[in-house]
Formats: structure tokens, C-alpha cells, sequence
């Protein structure tokens, strides 16, 4: 069937209203109780943005940081309108022995998304974890398993479901049929995002609980790069830039054209330049993501210029009518032949939002993502209240971070991965089959063998 006309079909089907920012209204005139694992700087952006529109009480906060703990604790006690200092953590397990919260949200470092999220759902919260999911294939699906058997609900911070501009790109040019029959797209990020730094290793901060802070992962000598927010220069603490940026233009792809999983995952790439950097993700990466009746590629180079400089991080779906480019600023449709040309920008709403400003400048708030944060979590919201699946539901977040997982294993592998997404194993490749689980450091159980 031809992705036009599968499109139009689905169109009728999906209600965007199901996914546009609407206004919120609250089953109940009690405030939600809520708390926040991994106050860093995105888990700040995330409860933010939910406090701004939603009556919550944000409760309990926990981080491995004391510093950055009790920096967060004096945030949210000015923020909310009890003034209540939220109770402080440095141990998740002992914020969810608590039994009093309705919505728990994951904002920690990739390696530790996993157990806080299914620990979260058996102690019968609600929960918004960030992406990618988890760190290998196995350990994302016991996310989904978890969520399906304590029947809760889980939104993933892939927010481009819930980006304005982009739900606004999809309605008046992909549903619209004005790319024609679309047969490939491309997905990248040209930003020079990975550390080329190398200091030595060092001894950890006194705020800072390092052993828990490493948690599942294996161990590594403490570097400053890892801590705050450097952790992503490491693949044992993250997927790279392929489980980081895209993650985001693939769940877009996918979202946008109605794709599920993917059959065939081949990926090439590696350190080619910044060789002389203490990271050991790849600077370089290219990964092929087959589908039915279109291929999704994704390129990233953490060094040199973008092909446009207009669009450094995005997605371009190209059809026979014409091509589609979107990004977390804007998008451009652009006909081939006569026709219009349609484009639109992200919505940023300082003006009915002001404390966006003092958030961007002492929190790093990226301005144009903040409204399609809101538009994410008054979806979760409207899912916790009709007890219905969020757009960015965990089974959507696991299949766009295990794509991504699978792409980094078939770059270790040297070789294309066929996936059987009903078994959730690689076709006749035992050697692919093992890297869907990595080992635990003890006493850590990863969760698919629990």
C-alpha cells in the first residue's frame, strides 16, 4: 500500500486532537502529588513546565547530588504555591516508600532510567520518564512490561509528538497528501556537541554519592567531564549521540508516517576525527532504519558544517510532490513544480508564560522546546485522568530508543541486524541477540532477568 494513501487513510482515524496543547482540566480539584528523580537540568525544565499548567505539589525530590539537591529543593519551594520545601532524597527507593505520590518523573542520567521508572509503577505512580528509554533492548521492554502490568500510565519525553509547529506540519502537508508517495527520509545533527576535552581522572566531589551515581553501569574512574551533564561523552552511561538526538528525529519520522518498528538495522561510523578526546562515543555515524516501504536514515557528524545551515538537528521526509523539513525551530515544505510553499516556526509564548525568560537565562530553558513540554504534559495529564495511552507512550518511546540501541549494536557488530519485533530478537544472529542485554553491576539486577 502506498504511503500516500496509507496517510490519507490513518488521517480520518488519528484525531489530532487527541495530541494538540489544549487547556487543562483536572478530574479532581486535589492537587496532584508529584516527584522528581534527577532535579539536573532538564528534570528542572520538565516539572517546570508541568507546575505551569497543572495544579501539582511537588513533594519529593531525589538526586545523588546533595548540592544540586538542595539547590532544587529551594527552586520548587518558591515555585509552588504552598511554599512547602519538598522533602530531599538521595535514594530513590526511599522516595518511593513514601506511597504518596500520584506522578513520579525520571529526569536522571540514561543508565539510571529503567529501575526508577519500574519501581515508580509497581508503588502505583503515574509516570514521565526522559528519553532514550534505557540502555539496551531488553532492559526498555521491561519498562513496557512493568507499565502494561500495573496498568499505569508512562509518557517519554520524545515532546516532539507535542511540538506545535511540528503537529501543525503533519496536519497541513503529510495528512494533507502533499508530499505525494513518500519512499525515504532523513534524520541528523551536525552539532559539535561531543566533548573533545581529556582531563584526568579524578577524585569525586564531596556532594556527590558516586558509587550510586554509577549504579548499573560499569564502573569508571571519576572524571569531571561525567558530572553535571558530561555523562553523555560515555557509552557506559548513555547510547551516544545516535540513543540522544536521534531518538527525537526518528520518534518524529515515526509519529509523523504511522511506522512501527523497523525490519533492518545497519549502521556504520566511529571516532574518526576527535580522536585525541577522553569520550568514547563516535564522532561520526551514519544508521539505516528499513521499513516496510521506506528507509529512514540517520547521519551525525560532531564535527564540520551541516549541508544547511538552517536545519543542523531535523528530519526531511521527501516525496514524489514534494519535500518536508522540520526541526525543533521550524518547518519548510517546499513542492516540486508549481505550488506553495508552506513553513511555520515554534510557538513561544514568553508572553503568556514570562518566568520562561528567568528560566532559559538561570536554567538554560530551551525557549522554543518549553511550549511543546507544556503540550506533552497536559497530554499525560489528560491520559492520567481518561486512563488512556499518551502520545508518547512507553511502548512508543521503547520502540524509537531500541531502534536506536540496535543501531549502535549493528555498528558493534560490524553487520545489518533483521529484526523480529514480535519476538524481540535478531533473525539468526545469537551474537546480536546477546548485546540486547548488557550486564549489571552488582548488587544491581537488570530487571528483564527479575
Amino acid at each position: 500500500m502506498k504511503r500516500r494513501n496509507f496517510l490519507q487513510v490513518g488521517a480520518a482515524a488519528a484525531s489530532l486532537a487527541a495530541i494538540a496543547p489544549k487547556a487543562y482540566a483536572t478530574a479532581s480539584e486535589a492537587k496532584r502529588r508529584v516527584g522528581l528523580i534527577g532535579p539536573g537540568w532538564y528534570g528542572k525544565c520538565d516539572l517546570l513546565q508541568l507546575l505551569n499548567v497543572a495544579p501539582c505539589e511537588v513533594v519529593s525530590l531525589c538526586d545523588v547530588d546533595s548540592r544540586m539537591l538542595a539547590e532544587a529543593a529551594d527552586l520548587f519551594a518558591s515555585r509552588q504555591e504552598s511554599g512547602a520545601r519538598p522533602r530531599t532524597y538521595g535514594d530513590y527507593r526511599q522516595l518511593l516508600a513514601e506511597q504518596d505520590l500520584d506522578i513520579v518523573m525520571v529526569d536522571t542520567p540514561d543508565h539510571w532510567h529503567a529501575l526508577p521508572m519500574i519501581a515508580a509503577v509497581e508503588a502505583g505512580a503515574d509516570v514521565w520518564v526522559q528519553k532514550p528509554t534505557a540502555m539496551d533492548v531488553l532492559e526498555s521492554k521491561a519498562m513496557v512490561d512493568a507499565a502494561r502490568r500495573h496498568q499505569r500510565v508512562v509518557q517519554v519525553g520524545t515532546q516532539r509528538r507535542s511540538t506545535p509547529h511540528l503537529i501543525e506540519a503533519k496536519e497541513r502537508v503529510i495528512e494533507a497528501g502533499l508530499l505525494g508517495d513518500i519512499a525515504h527520509a532523513e534524520v541528523y545533527c551536525y552539532y559539535h556537541m561531543r566533548s573533545q576535552q581529556n582531563p584526568p581522572d579524578s577524585k569525586a566531589p564531596e556532594t556527590l554519592d558516586y558509587d550510586f551515581w554509577t549504579g548499573p553501569a560499569p564502573w569508571r574512574p571519576y572524571n569531571e567531564l561525567v558530572h553535571p551533564r558530561g555523562w553523555r561523552a560515555f557509552m557506559e552511561y548513555s547510547n551516544g549521540i545516535v540513543g540522544d538526538m536521534c531518538v527525537h528525529m526518528l520518534d518524529l519520522v515515526r509519529w509523523s508516517l504511522g511506522l512501527s518498528w523497523p525490519k533492518r538495522i545497519s549502521s556504520s561510523g566511529g571516532i574518526l576525527v576527535q580522536q585525541q578526546a577522553k569520550a568514547n562515543t563516535t564522532d561520526t555515524q551514519t544508521a539505516t532504519f528499513e521499513f516496510d516501504d521506506l528507509n529512514v536514515c540517520w547521519t551525525h557528524r560532531s564535527w564540520g558544517d551541516p549541508p544547511d545551515p538552517e536545519f543542523p538537528w531535523g528530519a526531511t521526509i521527501y516525496g514524489s510532490q514534494g519535500t518536508l523539513k522540520m526541526s525543533v525551530q521550524k518547518y519548510e515544505f517546499t513542492p516540486r513544480g508549481k505550488g506553495q510553499r508552506l513553513s511555520g516556526k515554534a510557538v513561544i509564548e514568553a508572553d503568556k508564560y514570562p518566568r520562561d525568560l528567568d528560566d532559559q537565562k538561570k536554567w538554560n530553558l530551551e525557549l522554543p522546546v518549553a511550549s511543546a513540554i507544556r503540550g506533552h504534559m497536559r497530554n499525560f495529564l489528560d491520559c492520567i485522568d481518561s486512563r488512556q495511552r499518551p502520545v508518547a507512550d512507553i511502548e512508543e518511546g521503547h520502540i524509537s530508543s531500541a531502534s536506536c540501541i540496535l543501531a549502535n549494536n549493528a555498528l558493534t557488530l560490524g553487520r545489518t541486524i533483521q529484526w523480529d519485533a514480535e519476538q524481540h530478537r535478531a533473525v539468526d544472529d545469537e551474537q546480536a541477540n546477546a548485546l540486547l542485554l548488557r550486564p549489571y553491576r552488582d548488587p544491581w539486577v537488570h530487571p528483564a532477568k527479575v
